[in-house]
């Protein structure tokens, strides 16, 4: 018995040990706490935490309930110009028209209330001065909290109003700020069968972004269907238009943030965060078609979510479940890159809003770079609706900041250890209670 608790304690002590060196050395986690404590400095006091970029740049973080989700911006020289953790999920940021400093962003947070049944989720849109930290509420909901209860994306139409991406009732709708009045509206369900897709109507669409494009056209994500859809806002979805289809993972799959670049810039084009197969890719529209025309992946790459294509022919990256925001140049090279907690999207001022002045990869005559999805048939073989690579980013977006894939297998491991132990310990143990009356003890 002595042996086996010789052993037992080892395995727990090298596990202790693993799991407690990751936790003090992530990356990751260690940027997170360096950005909050720089701004809680004053401005003059703050150093370089980041590559210096020459323009402000904004990152928003979708954390877990809990944990470090953060909106950042940092300054033209690296430093942190702005932190708030007020929300447990920061998502669309864009840069406000006719200003140098001001964004505005979508997010979320619990919301508990007497109309609420169980808990439910104050979704908002909220215009940030980054330079005087003035916060104003420009449009917000509650939401019941028992169907994927977010908005990922809102687009600004005009002074008063909005176009609103939601989740929760998949649909893409206009509202008038002003008066809180919907306009118009366009649900999933008029152009998809409820029969694709996700869990109906848990999480069927997953409609996660949304873009007015030049000539007046919507463009939408439904992330489930592994589709980008163009839609008319008279007629509705125009279907020889639509990149990608349910379950062709060759194409799309899962994907977030498609940016339209238009014909000026040398499309029509997308560029898109194709998430699930861990890549950035580009489809050029020709002769009624559309194919592809730019990849750009890495051995760390996993899970993005948003790419944005720069006046420069660089293209800005959120690798939400790598942590980490990064740049690529024309040739692939990266150029500039920081830790962050799952980002969700970034923004970098004064360069357009997302990729609306940023060149097609055509136009732009960009190298590719990494694996195509034909080399990935192994992640991408379906059982019950979940491949390989689905799993393993699902397990990695839901682990604590610190913890790797390999983290949570150690702490697996030790679970297991200290309940085979317990076990063991329960069966040789010679302490035995009976009780009669009167009561004795044996």
């Amino acid at each position: 018995m002595r042996r086996y608790r010789v052993l037992f304690a080892l395995v727990v002590l090298v596990c202790a040990s693993t799991l407690g060196y990751s936790y003090v050395s992530s990356p990751a986690s260690a940027a997170v706490a360096t950005y909050e404590r720089q701004a809680e400095l004053p401005a003059d006091e703050r150093t370089q935490v980041v590559p210096a970029t020459g323009n402000v740049t904004v990152v928003a973080g979708h954390g877990m309930k809990g944990e470090s989700a953060a909106l950042v911006a940092f300054g033209p020289e690296g430093r942190v110009a702005y932190y708030n953790d007020t929300f447990h999920g920061y998502f669309d940021v864009d840069p406000v028209k006719g200003t140098e400093t001001t964004v505005e962003y979508v997010a979320e947070r619990n919301y508990e209330g007497d109309a609420c049944k169980g808990s439910c989720t104050l979704s908002v849109v909220e215009r940030l001065n980054l330079t005087t930290g003035e916060i104003e509420r420009i449009y917000s909901r509650v939401i019941p909290a028992d169907r994927g209860a977010n908005w990922h994306d809102v687009d600004r139409l005009g002074e008063n109003r909005l176009l609103v991406g939601a989740i929760n009732t998949d649909e893409m709708y206009v509202v008038n700020t002003t008066t809180g009045m919907t306009t118009w509206e366009w649900s999933t369900k008029q152009a998809y069968p409820i029969s694709g897709g996700g869990p109906y109507p848990a999480d069927w669409a997953h409609l996660n972004d949304v873009e007015r494009l030049p000539d007046g056209r919507y463009m939408t994500s439904l992330r489930n269907q592994d589709a980008v859809a163009f839609v008319d806002p008279q007629t509705g979805v125009q279907e020889n238009w639509t990149l990608g289809s349910d379950g062709a993972h060759d194409v799309l799959y899962e994907q977030h943030n498609p940016d339209y670049i238009p014909e000026s810039e040398g499309g029509p084009a997308v560029v898109v965060a194709d998430s699930l197969n861990d890549r950035i890719v580009e489809y050029q529209r020709e002769d009624g078609s559309w194919n592809r025309t730019w990849v750009w992946t890495d051995a760390e790459m996993k899970w993005p979510r948003d790419a944005d294509r720069l006046p420069n022919g660089n293209t800005l990256v959120a690798d939400t479940n790598a942590h980490r925001v990064l740049e690529v140049n024309e040739t692939g090279a990266v150029v500039w890159s920081a830790e962050f907690y799952a980002p969700y999207e970034l923004e970098r001022l004064g360069t357009g809003d997302e990729s609306a002045g940023g060149p097609s990869a055509a136009a732009a005559d960009l190298d590719s770079r990494g694996t195509e999805s034909a080399d990935m048939d192994e992640n991408t073989t379906s059982v019950a609706g979940y491949t390989p690579r689905k799993v393993t980013n699902s397990i990695s977006f839901v682990l604590p900041v610190w913890m790797g894939l390999s983290d949570a297998a150690v702490a697996v491991l030790l679970a297991l250890t200290v309940l085979a132990w317990a076990v063991l310990e329960y069966r040789h143990v010679s302490f035995s209670l009976s009780f009669r009356w009167p009561v004795r003890r044996e």
